[in-house]
């Protein structure tokens, strides 16, 4: 079973248990797919669809953050629920070590020093944590913590 027929089988199952904060979540990611393969014109890989997963996760996030700063804690907590839905189709997130050791290994391939090349330690650092799930912003904060030290 492909992750896309996982979706839909999990939304089946949410709406059989009258789960609705998860049927809602699960029947955008599947509104999202379609658009998708639209565009596309045909069938998305589990890539792309990890992808697209990963798109998703990132507006939530950002969702949430704006929430916040706007004061509205109820909608911050309906983001956070789908973020946990979602987070559960995507591989284990890296853990802040992970990355630490992937931006270490990064810089010591550049040899930055400065904040003038961040942009390219993070073009290695990405490819070192490929499949790990690993959120860009915190890369980012951990390669300019290096970087700035």
């Amino acid at each position: 079973m492909n992750l896309r027929e996982q979706i839909v089988a999990d939304m089946t199952t949410a709406m059989k248990a009258r789960d609705s904060a998860r049927t809602s979540t699960l029947r955008m990611l599947k509104a999202a797919i379609v658009n998708r393969q639209i565009e596309k014109g045909g069938e998305l890989d589990d890539e792309e669809l990890l992808k697209l997963l990963r798109t998703q996760l990132k507006q939530r996030r950002d969702s949430v953050e704006q929430y916040l700063k706007g004061s509205r804690q109820d909608l911050a907590d309906k983001e956070l629920a789908e973020i946990a839905v979602i987070e559960a189709y995507l591989p284990q997130a890296a853990s802040p070590e992970e990355i630490d050791q992937a931006v270490a290994a990064a810089i010591a391939e550049t040899g930055a020093t400065s904040m003038k090349e961040m942009g390219a330690v993070m073009k290695a650092v990405m490819p070192r944590l490929a499949g790990k799930n690993a959120d860009g912003r915190a890369v980012s904060e951990t390669v300019k913590a290096r970087l700035s030290a």
